[in-house]
C-alpha cells in the first residue's frame, strides 16, 4: 500500500476554466519565464514587498484536526526573511522587481506599490526612475488604528501605496469603488430636502450652488481610513505575518481593472491578491518564493469555492519536497470512477516535530498525472469549518495515471502514485 513518489513540474485542475496561476519561484531568477508568458498582458500589478525591516516573519499553523479547537497549540514556521546586507542590496532587488513589473504591464496598465515609512522616500524616487515622474498618479495613505502606542514619537499608523501608470492612456474607474457618505465630511454644508423628498447637502461657490444627495455614492480620496487593518480574531486571518485585508485589495483591483483582466502580485505572501481577484472575476498571476505561501494561497482559494478545486494553475520552480516520506495510499478502480484512500503520511519534518499520521497533512487531492503535469479532480482541505480531512474520495476515470498530491503543514507539495487494489 506504499505510494510511489514522482516529480511533477506543474499542477492544474480538471473541469474548470483557469482563474489564474500560483507560481513558486524566486525573483529575479524567474524573470525570463514570466516575460515569455506574460509580457505586456497584465492590467494591474500590486506589490507588497518586504519593507527592509531587518526582521524574520513567521506564520502560525494548526496541527491536525485538534489544532482547530479553541486554545489548541500552534506551530510557528518561517514565512519570509526581510534581512538585507545593506540598503543598496534591498534597492537593487526592488529596481529589478519594478522593471519586471513594468515590462509585464499593458500600455493601459497601472501599478500599486505598498510600502511604509522606512523605504517610502527611496521607493518614490525609484518609481519615478522606472515608470517616469509624469506617470505618478497618487500617494495613497492607508490609515489604521491597530498596533502599539509609541511614547517617544507620534504613533506610526499608516502605510503608503504609490500609484503609477505605465503610460498616459491608463485605465482607471473611480465609480467602481463607491463609499458611504460621511456625516463628518458634510457638516459644513447646508442640509435641505428637495421637491421630491430627497435629502441633500449644498454649498455655494462663486455664486453657484452645488448639491450632494445623501442617497448618491461618494468616492474615496487619497486617504483611506475606512478599511480596517486585520484584527487578531478576524476570520480572514491565516496566521501569515503582514497579511493585508481582502477589502483593501478589492478596492485597488476594482478601480484599475475590468472583469477578466489579469492582476499580478510578485510578492503574493498569503494570497490576498489572488482571493480578491477571484472574488471580482479577474484572473491572477501570483508569485512567491516560499512553498508555504503558495500552500496558504491555494488553501484560501479553495475556500472561496466551498472546498471544491477551482481553476488554479500551480507552477513550481522545482518539485517541492523530496522522496524522504512514507505514504500509504491505495486506489480502487471501477468502470466509471476511482475510490482513493489516504491512510498514512510520515516525513523527516513530521518526525522532528513529533507529529504522527495525517496530522502533518494540511491538504490533499486526487487526480491524474500526464507526463510531468498533475491534474486534480477532487480535494480535501482542513479549514475552521471542516478541520477533519476526508481520507477517502471518489473521482471519475480520466486519461492518465491515478495520482495523489499532498501538501503538508510546512507547505511542501508532493505527488505520489497510489497502490492499485483490484
Amino acid at each position: 500500500m506504499c505510494a510511489t513518489y514522482i516529480r511533477c513540474a506543474a499542477e492544474r485542475h480538471l473541469g474548470r476554466e483557469s482563474m489564474g496561476t500560483l507560481m513558486q519561484a524566486t525573483l529575479p531568477a524567474c524573470r525570463e519565464e514570466l516575460l515569455a508568458r506574460y509580457a505586456g498582458s497584465v492590467q494591474t500589478v500590486y506589490l507588497d514587498p518586504p519593507f527592509n525591516t531587518g526582521k524574520r516573519f513567521e506564520m502560525k499553523v494548526r496541527i491536525g484536526e485538534k489544532g482547530y479547537r479553541t486554545g489548541a497549540p500552534s506551530m510557528s514556521l518561517p514565512a519570509y526573511d526581510d534581512r538585507w546586507p545593506d540598503r543598496d542590496a534591498y534597492l537593487s532587488m526592488m529596481r529589478e522587481t519594478l522593471t519586471l513589473a513594468r515590462d509585464l504591464l499593458k500600455k493601459e496598465g497601472t501599478i500599486f506599490l505598498h510600502i511604509d515609512c522606512r523605504m517610502h522616500a527611496h521607493m518614490r524616487l525609484l518609481m519615478d526612475e522606472v515608470f517616469g515622474e509624469s506617470n505618478f498618479l497618487n500617494e495613497i495613505i492607508w490609515s489604521y488604528q491597530s498596533g502599539g502606542r509609541a511614547r517617544t514619537y507620534f504613533p506610526r499608523k499608516h502605510d503608503v501605496i504609490l500609484f503609477y501608470a505605465k503610460s498616459r492612456s491608463y485605465y482607471f474607474n473611480i465609480k467602481a469603488v463607491p463609499i458611504a457618505r460621511s456625516e463628518a465630511r458634510s457638516n459644513h454644508m447646508k442640509r435641505s430636502v428637495d421637491e421630491d423628498g430627497r435629502v441633500y447637502r449644498s454649498i455655494i461657490s462663486a455664486g453657484k450652488e452645488y448639491r450632494y444627495y445623501d442617497d448618491e455614492p461618494a468616492y474615496p480620496g487619497d486617504v483611506w481610513d475606512d478599511v480596517s487593518h486585520l484584527q487578531q480574531k478576524d476570520p480572514q486571518r491565516t496566521g501569515y505575518d503582514t497579511q493585508k485585508p481582502v477589502r483593501l485589495l478589492e478596492r485597488i483591483i476594482s478601480c484599475s481593472t475590468q472583469e477578466g483582466d489579469l492582476v499580478c502580485d510578485l510578492f503574493s505572501g498569503s494570497g490576498t491578491t489572488a482571493v480578491a481577484a477571484a472574488n471580482l472575476g479577474r484572473r491572477f498571476l501570483c508569485v512567491d518564493q516560499s512553498p508555504l505561501a503558495i500552500a496558504v494561497a491555494g488553501k484560501r482559494l479553495s475556500q472561496t469555492t466551498n472546498g471544491r478545486p477551482m481553476g488554479v494553475c500551480y507552477d513550481v520552480e522545482a518539485p517541492c519536497g523530496e522522496d524522504d516520506c512514507f505514504v500509504e495510499a491505495e486506489v480502487f478502480p471501477a468502470i466509471t470512477s476511482y475510490t482513493v484512500h489516504l491512510m498514512n503520511y510520515d516525513s523527516v519534518e513530521a518526525r522532528e516535530a513529533g507529529i504522527t499520521g495525517l496530522d502533518a497533512v494540511d491538504q490533499w487531492s486526487a487526480g491524474f498525472v500526464q507526463g510531468d503535469m498533475y491534474r486534480s479532480c477532487v480535494a480535501s482541505v482542513r479549514t475552521v469549518g471542516t478541520p477533519a480531512l476526508c481520507s477517502t474520495m471518489e473521482m471519475p476515470v480520466c486519461a492518465g495515471e491515478p495520482c495523489i498530491m499532498i501538501v503538508d503543514i510546512w507547505g511542501n507539495r508532493r505527488f505520489y502514485l497510489p497502490k492499485r487494489r483490484y
